[in-house]
């Protein structure tokens, strides 16, 4: 699954990156959704996968807080790109003739420069609290990579402040991009069903039935993990969801985003060609 993640997201960003046809919006921001979700797996994966093979399960406090930082920041900016990419969609598709206005290259970069800033900083301000604790109890953490709930279970410290503060942050970074998602193919699919032509009904109901099975895997899973009070969570429940974002999502996104779409085939083709 981690090698199927990683070649599948980088032959997605060499294939549009050498194809000049492809340097649009939404490739330009399928090219940082890839990017992203080779960061992602390459925070997760390669510690568990050397675990294993060495059956020896130990990671330093610092590099506790730094995978711990790395993985907010990314499922964040995962988060973000996902409500970018359905908005850039809605533009396409409900208002075409203002497409190239609307979705211009500077606003573009605006949008992807402002979901890098805004992750990095919630990502930022959590691992600062996080650091401020102490774990005076059991150090070993009932999970494969260090999740945030696992470690505030083992915490010593009053963890309030920091609940209170993902909650205040979970606004923000959850429940506004997934509006923006569900309003955004909301539209989409309002505005596909006064198109005359089934084949044309048809082929946008799949490719947002397929984009919608990947957000509601993502989002689902996260709202089962963090959405819950720190005195109900349940370490199995936890690792089974965080398998789907921190493994599955990453490898289906090129499927579903990439080699689904006809412009793409054409530029892998040529890519190898």
């Amino acid at each position: 699954m981690y090698l199927v993640t990683v070649l599948g997201n980088l032959l997605i960003i060499l294939a549009i990156s050498s194809d000049p046809r492809l340097h649009t919006p939404m490739y330009f921001f399928l090219v940082n959704l890839s990017f992203t979700d080779t960061c992602f797996s390459c925070t997760i994966v390669p510690k568990v996968l050397l675990n294993i093979h060495t059956q020896h399960y130990t990671i330093s406090y610092t590099g506790c807080l730094i995978q711990m930082f790395f993985f907010m920041e990314l499922t964040l900016l995962d988060d973000f790109l996902l409500a970018v990419m359905a908005y850039d969609r809605y533009v396409a598709i409900c208002l075409p003739l203002h497409y190239t206005t609307i979705m211009g290259p500077q606003r573009c970069l605006l949008l992807v420069a402002a979901s890098w800033l805004s992750s990095h900083l919630l990502a930022f301000s959590l691992c600062l609290l996080m650091s401020q604790f102490s774990f005076c109890a059991s150090h070993a953490i009932p999970h494969f990579f260090c999740d945030v709930p696992p470690l505030l279970k083992l915490a010593c410290s009053d963890t309030r402040i920091f609940q209170v503060t993902m909650l205040t942050e979970a606004v923000p970074s959850g429940l506004i991009p997934l509006t923006c998602v569900l309003v955004s193919y909301a539209h989409i699919i309002l505005t596909v069903l006064r198109i005359p032509s089934p084949g044309g009904k048809h082929k946008v109901f799949s490719t947002c039935g397929s984009h919608l099975t990947v957000v509601t895997l993502f989002y689902g899973t996260l709202f089962l993990v963090y959405f819950q009070p720190s005195s109900s969570y349940s370490a199995d429940t936890g690792m089974a969801a965080s398998v789907v974002y921190t493994m599955v999502t990453p490898m289906l996104n090129p499927f579903i985003y990439s080699l689904r779409n006809r412009h793409m085939k054409e530029a892998l083709c040529r890519f190898f060609c």
